[in-house]
């Protein structure tokens, strides 16, 4: 048993702790943090419990601690909070260095329109793809919910997502067996649309939209920064 996929949790969030601890704290209210994240991480692990019941994904045990609870491990329920941690970090401290920068409304609005139409079509084609329908399902309404309420935050989260995606890449990659000879996290591709990054489905973008810019928008209301728009 080798215990990576925490090894690989553990070292994706070292730079962020090191930061906040001995640098700039960009992050700021902490128990807002944990309020947001553990609110979308309910809704996630109730996802996850029932995906890896049903066999849409699970898991290669042997890279695990060997602690479970209803059949994920233990490294699973970190997952939801150590990757939005690391991933808002890169957000924050992205907007701390260039506080100005965000697309305008406009490019927003229009990016936004484009994903929404995209995640009903492919819904609409792959209506019998569980992975494929939950994933577009919920980033509509994440994008629907952000045009209406936190298009501020919107124009600044496309800029930071795109930087949050190469870490993203690098650690779903090792989780889904770009550098193991079995992958940590598995697929049941009769689930999924089959299209892959190197190993990582593409629907696995959509689902980090979900997961932080749910977070973020949780995040924000909480510190009351951001009116609705």
């Amino acid at each position: 048993m080798t215990p990576l996929y925490l090894a690989v949790l553990l070292v994706s969030s070292a730079v962020p702790i090191l930061f906040s601890i001995l640098s700039i704290d960009v992050i700021k209210n902490w128990k807002n943090l944990f309020i947001s994240t553990s609110l979308i991480a309910v809704v996630f692990l109730v996802w996850d419990i029932l995906f890896t019941h049903y066999g849409i994904w699970g898991f290669t045990y042997k890279y695990c601690l060997g602690v479970y609870f209803l059949k994920m491990p233990l490294e699973e329920w970190l997952f939801f909070y150590i990757i939005p941690f690391c991933s808002l970090f890169i957000h924050f401290a992205l907007f701390y260095a260039f506080p100005n920068l965000k697309l305008n409304r406009g490019l927003t609005l229009y990016i936004s329109i484009f994903l929404i139409g995209l995640s009903i079509f492919l819904i609409l084609t792959h209506f019998s793809k569980r992975y494929t329908i939950v994933n577009f399902s919920f980033l509509m309404i994440t994008l629907i919910i952000g045009i209406k309420y936190k298009m501020k935050l919107l124009q600044q989260f496309y800029f930071s997502f795109l930087i949050i995606l190469i870490p993203f890449f690098i650690v779903n990659g090792i989780l889904t067996g770009a550098f193991t000879e079995t992958p940590i996290v598995w697929y049941n591709n009769l689930e999924n649309m089959t299209i892959r990054f190197y190993t990582i489905p593409i629907e696995d973008i959509a689902y980090a939209f979900t997961m932080l810019f749910g977070n973020l928008m949780i995040f924000e209301s909480l510190n009351g920064q951001f009116k609705a728009t």
